[in-house]
């Protein structure tokens, strides 16, 4: 097989598919390399939902306008500045063309959504799910004479100087090696490794809950910072969201999470509240929750809410836990039912005028007098039946990536790796260095995969 492939692409995911099929519509021979098996392939974007875009007016499904400055204020504002600006810039920018380049490939959109999400105007979401956009491309990929190999696990890159000169891999039981002329990295990070994650974060991290893949333990990513290609992120930076304590360890996906925190009092295994609940709209700030929860007793939190926030928001696959009185509701959850009401009490009495609240945008109904305050949607807890939620630590991806150029060219300290590219999220920490943004992440993985593609084919040719 040494000579058969232009370029070899290792993952199977929306960033590894966009750069392979990039690459076999410019001439190139492609072959991608996924390590799960068939009904598994697409990585964390079978759990997707939808793509952040920029652009100047009404777009396919997107409603009104969402400009260059305002989208990168927003990554500014969730990642606190710690982002390459002119990576994040450049992503943003070639999101609007990306959008009907989706559409040309197979991608299908819902129309525009209202409601508690706060996205018709930033977000596509693809019809059908992530799934959908993936199998899409799958079919695309096929067309254009792109092979694939499922249950492929690379091993290692040969690094050699200034280029990569093989591939092993292992697939049914065999070890096999392959030489392409260029190297496409897209397969994730390393969160499915909780070893890893431990050495990062510290004991906390076994108790954490994988959303996506179980398939995306930084193998590649380990093999080439061990060789010398230069990183980018922290290690304990993540895609981090509270979800459904009750999800399973790998793979819950999107449908495990929890959206009704805005609307909610959240509190500790000791009946503490911890945050501001509604510092800002959702897809804005529940990145941040999955942090907040490791960090409190045995990463655990609960959700509470009243009869009039039930319909406010998008459910988790789970019900909730439902009494007629916080006590009951205490009991259930297991938390000390004392405690518990005089969390309530007193934040319903810091609660003033409710007569502004509106659930789909920031109202400044809030708290006063208490800490920590709520600055939206400050609404009493009092109308029967009361709900709650536990909440684990679910992540999604690390940051900790290959650091990459404008052309998602990787490099070590030497220069350029000549014919090495990274896409997605095993270098997204090039631009997420905290926090995220919904829908963020598939834009990365989309425009960067097309960089990657269109770069190795010209390498290749």
């Amino acid at each position: 097989m040494s000579n058969q492939y232009d370029i070899v692409v290792i993952g199977g995911g929306n960033a590894a598919l966009c750069a392979a099929i990039t690459a076999a519509e410019a001439g190139a021979k492609v072959l991608i390399l996924e390590t799960a098996p068939k009904p598994y392939r697409g990585g964390n974007s079978r759990h997707t939902r939808n793509f952040r875009c920029m652009h100047k007016g009404p777009l396919g499904p997107l409603v009104d306008e969402y400009s260059v400055d305002e989208y990168l204020a927003d990554l500014m504002k969730v990642t606190g500045g710690k982002t390459d600006k002119d990576l994040a810039s450049l992503a943003i920018r070639a999101s609007e063309e990306c959008l009907h380049w989706m559409q040309d490939h197979g991608v299908r959109f819902q129309p525009s959504l209202s409601g508690t999400l706060s996205l018709a105007r930033t977000n596509a979401f693809f019809m059908g799910g992530g799934k959908s956009l993936v199998n899409a491309y799958y079919r695309t990929a096929a067309k254009l004479g792109v092979d694939v190999i499922y249950e492929a696990q690379v091993t290692h890159l040969e690094l050699e100087g200034d280029r990569v000169i093989w591939i092993d891999y292992t697939h049914v039981g065999e070890t096999r090696r392959i030489s392409p002329k260029a190297v496409v990295v897209a397969s994730g990070g390393f969160q499915a490794d909780t070893d890893w994650l431990t050495r990062a974060w510290g004991p906390a991290a076994q108790n954490f809950l994988i959303r996506g893949t179980p398939y995306n333990r930084g193998v590649v990513l380990s093999d080439l910072l061990g060789q010398g290609v230069l990183s980018v992120g922290d290690a304990d930076q993540c895609h981090a969201v509270a979800i459904d304590g009750r999800a399973p360890k790998y793979d819950g996906g999107i449908v495990t999470r929890l959206d009704c925190v805005p609307f909610s009092v959240v509190v500790n295994k000791n009946a503490e509240r911890f945050y501001d609940e509604g510092e800002d709209v959702w897809p804005k700030r529940y990145a941040i929750w999955g942090r907040l929860v490791a960090a409190q007793p045995d990463q655990v939190g609960y959700v509470i809410i009243d009869a009039r926030s039930l319909n406010l928001f998008m459910p988790s696959v789970f019900p909730p836990l439902q009494a007629d009185t916080l006590e009951d509701l205490a009991g259930q959850m297991g938390l000390p039912a004392e405690k518990l009401r005089t969390t309530i009490d007193a934040f319903n009495f810091a609660c003033g005028d409710i007569s502004d609240f509106r659930p789909t945008e920031l109202d400044g109904v809030a708290t006063t007098g208490i800490a920590p305050p709520k600055t939206n949607w400050a609404r009493p807890i009092i109308k029967p039946p009361f709900y709650g939620y536990s909440l684990r630590t679910g992540v999604t991806f690390t940051y900790l990536g290959l650091k990459v150029d404008e052309n998602a060219q990787c490099s070590t300290e030497h220069g350029l790796v000549r014919n090495l590219w990274a896409a997605g999220e095993t270098m997204a920490g090039s631009i997420l260095g905290q926090g995220y943004l919904a829908g963020f992440g598939m834009t990365i993985g989309t425009v960067f995969g097309r960089i990657a593609g269109r770069e190795a084919a010209a390498h290749a040719s």
